[in-house]
């Protein structure tokens, strides 16, 4: 028996849509709830012009009222550190344990949140160093678990990252 967890996303506008789709839909066949959070009201746009609407924005957002945490590359998660509550959600979900999954440029926003030092984890190579510079051993792989933090590089990677999410989840 699955018991239903509800799972947050952070992200906003230029998402990447592929990064955002496939967990969101996966998420909802194992039975999760699903919120997108993002800094507008309304509904946001990914880099490919796919178009999600929004369940709350990020100063409606109470982090213990969650059981996980996904956070979508793209162009957004640029976007998405800048809201000092969007951080904040991040680094007490990422600190209280709970399963936070990352994928291409979505490490920025635990960059920001300053929870990453002597952490595994991958990311998009572009953003490597800054991964570097925050603490965490980088790992070039498709997927990397360390703990509760499931990280992968890109789209082509999404199989992986799903997959060690949704054991993490049970």
């Amino acid at each position: 028996m699955v018991i239903a967890m509800k799972v947050l996303f952070l992200t906003a506008d230029t998402f990447e849509d592929l990064e955002l789709f496939y967990p969101l839909y996966r998420m909802k066949e194992e039975g999760h709830e699903v919120y997108i959070a993002s800094n507008k009201k309304g509904t946001i746009v990914g880099k490919h012009n796919y178009s999600v609407n929004v369940d709350l924005v990020f100063d409606e957002v109470n982090p213990d009222e969650f059981d996980a945490l996904v956070l979508p590359g793209g162009r957004a998660p640029e976007i998405v550190r800048i809201y000092p509550k969007a951080v904040e959600i991040a680094k007490k979900m990422f600190e209280a344990g709970k399963p936070v999954a990352s994928i291409c440029h979505g490490p920025q926003i635990l960059i920001s949140a300053r929870v990453l030092k002597g952490r595994k984890g991958t990311c998009v190579v572009t953003i490597k160093d800054d991964l570097i510079n925050a603490g965490a051993e980088y790992i070039d792989k498709e997927v990397v678990v360390d703990g509760n933090w499931v990280s992968s590089r890109h789209p082509g990677d999404l199989y992986a990252w799903m997959r060690e999410f949704v054991k993490l989840l049970k």
